[in-house]
């Protein structure tokens, strides 16, 4: 008694979304990509910077850095399509901006987990619990 074939080809595409991703986040990264090259030259330079800090400082899991990007990428197309000035939109401190965007995002991102480890660590060392 075989697998059928539909059932082989379920189960592949379950094992590749778990080795790679899942296949829908890609797509919906794709197309906020491709959103995000059509804005006009400012606003796409601001929101691939405001990414880049984001990717580094974000969430760490894919769906809700994606859930993120389409977020940032929305307020951009309707910022540019409504004329509203790039200042205006990420004030006079980008960084303050991004934070403020990240903590609508749940999850912990890769330096928040070490700065926590390093923070442990120190605590624990010097209070001689080694």
């Amino acid at each position: 008694m075989g697998t059928e074939p539909g059932e082989q080809k379920n189960r592949y595409l379950r094992y590749l979304e778990v080795v790679t991703g899942s296949l829908e986040e890609k797509r919906r990264y794709r197309q906020c990509k491709e959103r995000i090259e059509r804005l006009p030259h400012d606003y796409r330079t601001a929101v691939e910077a405001l990414q880049r800090y984001m990717q580094h400082f974000g969430p760490d899991q894919s769906e809700s850095l994606v859930a993120m990007l389409a977020d940032l990428t929305d307020l951009f197309e309707q910022s540019a399509a409504d004329g509203i000035p790039l200042r205006q939109v990420v004030g006079e401190d980008p960084v303050e901006f991004a934070e403020a965007f990240l903590r609508n995002y749940p999850g912990g991102s890769w330096i928040r987990r070490e700065r926590d480890r390093l923070t442990k660590t120190i605590d624990r060392v010097a209070d001689g619990m080694q």
